[in-house]
């Protein structure tokens, strides 16, 4: 915490610059924008002016932003536990609120093909029971059959009247369906909402475990080559050559991206004595 705080009074520092320098850049950088009309020797002082501010201007916010980078990383590293705690409790919270939602999506999609299915069939149904009676009368009429032909009427009647009832219950059904596909319309976006949220969520949680892996990372490589450095020792001390450890290429990770090479384990090499390298 002592680093990052030395990293805040750093950053601190060159934000302070730059707001200094930007009460100057101000004024010449609204001359510039504005309407008023200047001859060309006076917009060229301007601008001479303004780019000898706005140079260290720019260079006092890029630093800044380094240290801005570095006390992210920092604060990261010194909290990531309860951060990575805090991103696990809410993937998890959005993976619940996604399972909930294609409960209801699959309810909602039953009830839409149920409700489908039954008005196709009791439309078909309706019109087939028209077209048969109407049937019906034909053959009673063409046979003469006067007892048939009355009966088929009524039935006719009846058929017409059940399939006028059919079309409008077909109707009703018609508006519950399209409300159905409002409603599956409208929770398909809550399920790519909380997909969205979660892939989020997880991205931060991922970045983190990047940076707290990279440092683990150096953290082992150090390790690694304090006792390579022990083994060039050894080497040294019996007259080997290390050809072997001469092909070392050993990637830093995080902040700095650089290489740790042969010659670091040379380096480590000249602490270590033979009592040193005699404690195994």
């Amino acid at each position: 915490m002592h680093e990052i705080e030395r990293l805040k009074v750093v950053r601190d520092k060159y934000l302070s610059e730059a707001e200094q320098l930007h009460t100057e850049i101000a004024p010449l950088e609204a001359l510039l924008e504005g309407d008023e009309v200047m001859d060309a020797d006076r917009a060229y002082e301007i601008r001479k002016q303004y780019n000898t501010l706005k140079i260290p201007y720019d260079s006092r916010m890029h630093h800044a932003s380094i240290m801005g980078n570095k006390i992210a990383r920092r604060e990261s590293l010194a909290n990531h536990e309860t951060l990575m705690a805090g991103f696990t409790d809410s993937m998890a919270n959005w993976k619940a609120d996604e399972q909930e939602l294609n409960e209801k999506r699959d309810s909602l999609s039953a009830r839409l093909e149920q409700i489908r299915q039954q008005a196709t069939e009791d439309l078909a149904k309706a019109r087939q029971a028209e077209t048969d009676a109407a049937t019906a009368y034909a053959q009673a009429v063409a046979w003469g059959d006067t007892e048939g032909e009355k009966n088929a009427n009524a039935e006719a009647q009846k058929a017409a009247k059940n399939l006028a009832s059919a079309t409008e219950h077909n109707r009703r059904q018609h508006l519950i369906m399209t409300a159905l596909e409002h409603e599956l319309a409208t929770v398909d976006q809550y399920i790519a909402e909380a997909q969205k949220e979660h892939k989020a969520i997880e991205r931060k949680a991922l970045y983190l475990a990047r940076t707290v892996l990279e440092e683990q990372w150096n953290e082992k490589a150090q390790a690694l080559l304090d006792m390579g450095g022990k083994l060039w020792a050894a080497i040294n001390l019996v007259g080997g050559d290390q050809v072997s450890l001469m092909k070392l290429v050993l990637p830093e990770e995080g902040e700095r991206f650089g290489n740790w090479t042969s010659s670091d384990l040379s380096e480590r090499s000249y602490k270590y004595t033979v009592q040193d390298v005699l404690s195994l």
